[in-house]
């Protein structure tokens, strides 16, 4: 694990001045890199917090597991902070939170599946905390100080993302998280396009947006759009173990994986402690269907004919100790690769990862 600190980055603060009082936006994180979400807003002696999460090394941080963005500010301030705001929950957005957690205190506001997702984590790394939990749907409207956050339902490769328009003294913010534009999204939960329209129209004096992949040209598919390779995939190895590699938090993923299973009378079984993890949150909560009929555990997968079987792993990656990996070197304690599988990697490399 490693923190920047204020030597080693060079802080950007933006400003506006309007009716006297003053609005800071102070990115500690997340601009201009993929990783390690942390904006702040402050006006007067009121600070809004929105994401902390965190980033992994590059090829060069030899012996570092990850990196946090530095809250020397937050914690210099603590007495300010309003509120917590996490748009989402993938690690990028809320990794950071066990350790900030352990120096500031403030409400934390997400959706259900975030705030399970963030209590995951807590779990793992920080069990003595128990943070003040409020949860949000999108169409809400939040007071904390001098901000009013309006909470913006948009579709993304986790489901219940949120984007957010901050209403301030001085003009409106509209961070719109992160974001992938699916006319057809598998939970039906459609981006609120005119939520974002009509903050236009009212004015906005800053727009943070998702830019990612923004410089490859063309529009990004369906979720959709994998059934049908799922399909071809099922069709063409009936024979053979069919090994799946994806994001453990693709929630939307895994759902199709599980129903093109059930339609190819094939079990499945889930490998990686993110995976199962996620996937018994998404189904305690509501946003995975899956028939008990059709999960076998790991265990017990020799009792399961390779033809029957789907493994639904983590490791697209490559993270070296993910299931796949493990398996491809035969270091898995339970499952080993061979002639008789199929692998299909269902994730596309998280840039910087290549």
């Amino acid at each position: 694990m490693a923190r920047e600190t204020r030597n080693t980055r060079k802080k950007r603060v933006g400003e506006s001045t309007k009716k006297g009082g003053k609005l800071k936006y102070i990115p500690l994180g997340g601009l201009g890199q993929i990783g390690k979400n942390l904006h702040v807003f402050e006006y007067e002696d009121s600070i809004l917090v929105v994401d902390c999460g965190l980033m992994f090394p590059d090829d060069e941080m030899l012996g570092i597991d990850f990196v946090i963005p530095d809250i020397s500010y937050l914690v210099e301030n603590k007495e300010k902070i309003v509120g917590i705001v996490v748009t989402h929950g993938h690690e990028d957005h809320i990794g950071g939170l066990p350790f900030a957690l352990k120096k500031i205190s403030a409400p934390l506001y997400g959706t259900k599946l975030t705030l399970g997702m963030v209590g995951n984590k807590l779990a793992e790394w920080a069990p003595e905390l128990n943070p003040d939990y409020r949860e949000i749907q999108a169409g809400d409207v939040v007071e904390l100080g001098p901000f009013k956050v309006r909470f913006i339902a948009v579709c993304h490769s986790i489901p219940d993302g949120v984007g957010l328009a901050i209403g301030t003294p001085v003009g409106t913010v509209v961070h719109t998280g992160d974001f992938k534009l699916d006319p057809t999204p598998i939970d039906g939960r459609l981006t609120e396009y005119d939520a974002f329209s009509e903050e236009g129209k009212k004015g906005v004096l800053l727009l943070l947006s998702d830019s990612t992949n923004v410089e490859r040209p063309g529009f990004t598919e369906s979720e959709r759009v994998l059934s049908g390779t799922l399909d071809k995939i099922f069709r063409q190895y009936r024979s053979k173990r069919i090994v799946i590699a994806s994001f453990a938090s693709n929630l939307h993923r895994v759902q199709q994986v599980v129903d093109c299973a059930a339609r190819f009378n094939r079990k499945v079984a889930f490998v990686g402690r993110s995976m199962v993890k996620n996937v018994e949150l998404a189904r305690t909560l509501g946003y995975l269907h899956v028939d008990d009929k059709i999960i076998v555990d790991m265990e017990d997968i020799s009792s399961v004919p390779s033809s029957s079987l789907v493994v639904m792993t983590t490791g697209s990656q490559g993270e070296p100790f993910s299931g796949l990996v493990l398996m491809s070197r035969g270091e898995h304690r339970v499952i080993s690769l061979s002639d008789k599988d199929v692998v299909a990697l269902f994730a596309t490399p998280i840039p910087g990862n290549e």
